[in-house]
Order: C-alpha cells, then structure tokens, then sequence
C-alpha cells in the first residue's frame, strides 16, 4: 500500500491544502517522501460535516454492527503486515519488536470494545418501575442508560505511534460508544497514520458503517487542530501528549460558545518511594530495576519514573552507587524527534545548573546529534532542596531520574503532599514498610490515579480494571482513564427516559431485555425480563 501524503476523509481520500510538509527520520537526521497536504479549511468543513452526519445514522447501530466494524478494523490493522511497521521504524526510530508488540496492543485493545459492546451490560441501564398507589405521589416509571454524546476529535499522540493514536484507545473507546471520530494525526509520524487510517476506512466501507464515521487530517503546525476543537459539530476531545498543549486545546474548548470536554493526558513525575525496608533488603535490585524502567524506549513513556525518594543513610549510598554505574552504561537513545530531543536536552541542563543538584552519572557514551540521541542521566538532591525549587517538580520527559534524599518518614509526606497530580506512583517496601507508611499511602491516594507496590510503573496493561489517569495537571479530568473498558465512558452521557411506552424505548431499557444484559431493575442486579 503506497503512502499518497494525503488526508482520509469519507471513503476517499484528498490533498487539497497548499501547506505541505514531510515526516522526519530522526535516525538519520533527515525527511523523507513524501509529502503530506495539511488539510485545508474546506477539508476541515468537508470532514466535520460528514462527521455530524454519520454519527446520527452510527449511534443508531446495533451494538453487534458497531462490533463487526472494530473486529474488521483490527483484521485491517494486522493486514498491513511489514509496511507498517517499517514506515514506523523510518518516522520513529522504535525499535521493530516494539513496534509489533504495539500493533498487537492496539488491535487487541480494539477487539477488547468489541466485545464489550457485543456482550451489551456496559451502558449500565437502570430501570425503577412505576408505582401509581405511592402516597403522597405516584412514582414514575424511570429508565436510564448511556448515549455518545456525538463527533469526537482525536489527537495522536508522537511516543506510541499506533497505540495512543489514529486507531488507539481513544479512537477505539470513542467508536465503540457510537460516536463518529475524526483523528488529528500527529505530523511525527504522519505515513504510519496514514497507512492506519486507511486500514479503518476500509473496514468500515466493508461493513457497511456511514461514510464519515472515521477521518484522519493532516497538519503541521497549530491550525488544522485548533479548527477541529472549535468547530460546533465537535462533542469531546482526546488527547496525549505536553501539558502546555493538552492545556491549550482545554482552554479552546472551554471558550466555545458550547463548551465540550477535553480528556488530554499530559504526562507525570512518576514517583517512586524506596521505604527502609526495601532499600536494606534489596536496594541494588531496586535500583536495577529502576534503571530499566526510566531508559525503556528512551525514556519516552508517559508513565517514566523520573522521582524517587529514600531515606538517608549507608542503604541509599549503595543505591546511589549501584544506579550510577548501571546509568554510566546505557548507550544513548534516538529519541522520536529533534523536538522531544532538544526539549530533553533543556531540562537535563536545568537540572545540571540548578543549585545543590548533583549529577550522580550518565550515560559514558556521548550522543550523537546527528541520530537524534540523548544520553541518560541520574540526579540527586536533598529533600529541602527538592521543596524550595518548583522547577524539580516539572517532568522531563526522556532518560533521566532525580533521586530525593529525606531525612525522615515526616519528610517522605512532605513531599508527597507537595505533589501536583501525577499517573502512578510507585512504593516499594516489605509488609512491615506498608504497616509503617499508611499515612504515605493515604496522602497518595489523593495525588495519583494508578498505586504500584515493589514494580515499576512502565507498562500499562490494557484490561477493564486499570485506570491510566490521574489528577490534574496528569490529566484534565482525574475521574477518567485513557486505558481500558472504563475509557468509553468518556464519550457517553446520561439519558433517562420517563414514562416512555415500550417501542419508543432503546432495546437496553425495553421490558423483555431484547439484548440480554445485565441491568438495575428497582435495585436489584439481573438479567430477566420485567
């Protein structure tokens, strides 16, 4: 399948945009074919127009339709074989293993809403029958259930060019509530999405899904996505990437004349708390480990741990020690572009020049400007230092850590209760630590959306029960996950349906239960008929 540098838009596809741009090898430190059209406003116009009105014929779908479309998208998805993968690497720099585990991550997550909304229970439907004897007033007949709440606009994110992108979560959980969905691809990997993209267009042209339900446009800069935002036929907004762009696109969507909501994810600290235990018994294992998890795919991960706080003493030394030689021997990383590099570079030298900052090491081996490299860093500091100076409580998003040094259990919740909203936190410890920590725990449980005992938080498993979210600045609305089953109610909303008649009703709320799920019916949990 050949990349055309064109915009998906209905069951074609257009270049109509007198911008043009090309992706980026940052292995190679150069462009490469072809060139991309930035969709141009009348495309933008085209797009949302076919958007609106494919999501009112689209919501209106069985389930088990909506679901054939996503298992075919899937199918698609897996059917682009090599080509995918290799235009990834060329736009990327990943690495081909990990590139293929992420294929596998996105159409697996693909088919998990599949199933979700072919098995049917997920809209929660709540049904409280009448009661026309009740005193002092008749009791009405109630029925509540979900309903998409209409065209969602996706941005794709630059660290998982398939996973948190065009066909990624967001994509799949928007899809799968009944919305149609328009995705902003990001202009770092803009072959890989556009090979992707047309993966999802052909499936929904296969199985018979309106023309419009899915899109992606091009862009290089601000434009294109700014006018998606703004747009009136635009519900919802996801977004992973910077917390200066998640928090731009919040603003623009919250100046509209009808203000919708933004889910953007927008990065965290990640902090790790070694309790005494721990670091006495295992403190090099630790530190191993965390090696691993802050250098994996360069450091580029929304979930790095770049803090990690321990108690002072011979037990931290060796800590120290122990992660400086393992730092001084990771080879530096192609990053996924100049911009991410450079960005890296900038916090890495605000950390060498800020006072009572120490370098503990870094990688032996300098980087090579030319590949995009960055080398991997490990900091340290002392826990008054850490409290006086905001700019250590920023992330910096690549290979590095900074290790806190408290003087006490009181200064671990110091810190902690200083915290900004983060994704995950980490506490590795013995059952006597936990025991001894409760109130750490309490105080973390207000700060982060996802708690790690003795792990790491790299690697997010794509089940119904994670939660990839947390408060903000994480995320513009701690209360939702960008992972998981519980990601599709994100694009849903409320609709309850008083004294309807049984054919005016959705099948999820009809008496004879057509679908079969399970439902709230006066407070009880079942599946039967009424």
């Amino acid at each position: 399948m050949a990349i055309e540098g064109k915009n998906v838009i209905g069951f074609g596809s257009t270049g109509e945009g007198t911008y043009t741009f090309r992706a980026y090898n940052p292995t190679l430190g150069a462009e490469v074919d072809p060139e991309f059209h930035e969709a141009s406003p009348e495309e933008v116009e085209r797009t949302m127009q076919l958007a609106e009105q494919a999501f009112h014929i689209y919501r209106k779908m069985p389930a088990a339709k909506r679901a054939d479309f996503l298992e075919r998208a899937a199918e698609e998805i897996e059917n682009t074989g090599e080509a995918l993968i290799e235009r990834c690497q060329v736009e990327t720099a990943l690495p081909e293993a990990r590139l293929i585990g992420e294929r596998g991550r996105t159409v697996g997550q693909i088919r998990m809403f599949a199933d979700l909304i072919r098995e049917g229970s997920w809209v929660d439907a709540r049904i409280d029958q009448a009661d026309p004897e009740r005193e002092p007033l008749p009791k009405p007949d109630t029925r509540l259930t979900q309903m998409p709440v209409g065209p969602v606009v996706v941005f794709g994110a630059s660290n998982f060019p398939l996973a948190f992108s065009v066909a990624g979560g967001d994509t799949a959980s928007a899809l799968a509530a009944g919305c149609s969905v328009v995705v902003k691809a990001h202009r770092s990997h803009p072959g890989s999405g556009e090979l992707v993209g047309r993966a999802v267009q052909k499936a929904a042209e296969a199985t018979g899904m309106p023309e419009g339900v899915f899109a992606v446009l091009h862009g290089r800069g601000r434009k294109v996505g700014e006018a998606l935002v703004k747009h009136p036929a635009t519900k919802a907004v996801g977004f992973t990437g910077s917390q200066a762009g998640g928090r731009a696109l919040f603003d623009l969507a919250a100046a509209r004349p009808e203000p919708i909501p933004v889910y953007a994810e927008m990065g965290s600290l990640n902090p790790v708390f070694v309790l005494p235990g721990a670091l006495a018994e295992r403190g090099e294992a630790i530190a191993d480990g965390l090696m691993q998890s802050v250098t994996l795919g360069g450091g580029q991960f929304c979930t790095n741990p770049g803090l990690v706080l321990g108690l002072e003493g011979a037990d931290l030394d060796r800590f120290l020690e122990t992660a400086s030689g393992l730092f001084a021997e990771v080879a530096p990383a192609t990053m996924l572009n100049a911009g991410i590099c450079e960005a890296y570079h900038a916090g890495v030298t605000t950390l060498e020049g800020a006072s009572d900052v120490q370098v503990v090491n870094k990688s032996d081996t300098a980087p090579d400007p030319g590949r995009t490299e960055a080398e991997a860093f490990v900091f340290s500091t002392d826990v008054e230092t850490f409290l006086g100076n905001p700019d250590l409580n920023h992330e910096v998003f690549g290979p590095s850590t900074l290790v806190v040094t408290c003087g006490s259990k009181a200064d671990m919740e110091r810190v902690a209760r200083g915290l900004e909203g983060h994704l995950t936190a980490t506490l590795h410890g013995t059952e006597a630590d936990m025991a001894d920590h409760q109130e750490l725990i309490s105080i973390l449980e207000q700060k982060v959306g996802r708690l790690l005992f003795n792990g790491f938080p790299t690697g997010v498993e794509v089940c119904s029960s994670m939660h990839h979210g947390g408060p903000y600045p994480a995320t513009t609305d701690g209360r939702s996950t960008s992972v998981g089953t519980a990601a599709i109610f994100r694009f849903c909303r409320l609709v309850c349906y008083q004294n309807f008649p049984q054919n005016a009703l959705p099948a999820e709320l009809q008496d004879a239960n057509p679908l079969g799920i399970w439902r709230l019916v006066d407070n009880k949990r079942t599946r039967d008929t009424i």
